[in-house]
């Protein structure tokens, strides 16, 4: 991002420390932000330090509303959100860092999940949704509330919302399906006996 300007879409702590980071290299840094202020959404000492920085902006009051360039981006247009007026900047990257929202609804009441709509996994699972399950078998990392079922990255409560966390859990999911089939097999070869 040497030189470049770099956009950063959001307004929590994620977007404010990164373009504080991108700042470092960037020519210019803009932040754009939905809302009237950070006040509601960073910390205050990010919003300081952001002030203090001279290549970084704030733009409030708008929404990424599309993007073009051929093999890379090129600009962006940007849309205001009280008026609905757009237009269309130059720039040469965009992190977007808006928080994460699950999208579980599909499950319905099918697995445990919080408030927010994240699936409960391992022993952030409440008791009483393992009830049904054998006695004395505890669920097991990262499985749901549904034996046999189990959830990785950033969907899953308490994950760290990194790509390389995500990649990890999926792969530590492979030997805990394995170890679910060989405790079925088991099992259901105990009660043919």
């Amino acid at each position: 991002m040497r030189g470049r300007d770099v956009f950063v879409a959001g307004g929590g702590n994620s977007a404010g420390q990164t373009a504080l980071h991108m700042a470092k290299w960037a020519h210019r840094v803009t932040v754009l932000v939905r809302a009237q202020s950070l006040a509601d959404s960073m910390s205050d000492y990010l919003i300081r330090e952001i002030d203090a920085t001279p290549n970084v902006d704030i733009c409030y009051h708008v929404r990424v509303a599309d993007g073009t360039g051929s093999s890379h981006l090129e600009s962006l247009t940007l849309e205001d959100t009280a008026s609905g007026s757009r237009r269309s900047i130059p720039a040469d990257a965009l992190f977007i860092l808006i928080g994460s929202q699950p999208r579980t609804q599909w499950l319905g009441g099918s697995l445990a999940r919080d408030q927010r709509g994240f699936i409960l996994t391992g022993s952030d699972l409440p008791g009483d949704t393992t009830a049904h399950w054998p006695p004395g078998r505890p669920a097991l990392p990262l499985e749901t509330s549904l034996p046999g079922v189990f959830a990785a990255g950033d969907v899953r409560w308490g994950s760290v919302k990194r790509v390389a966390s995500a990649v990890g859990e999926g792969a530590v999911t492979i030997p805990l399906i394995h170890r679910y089939l060989e405790t079925m097999t088991a099992a259901s070869a105990a009660a043919g006996r």
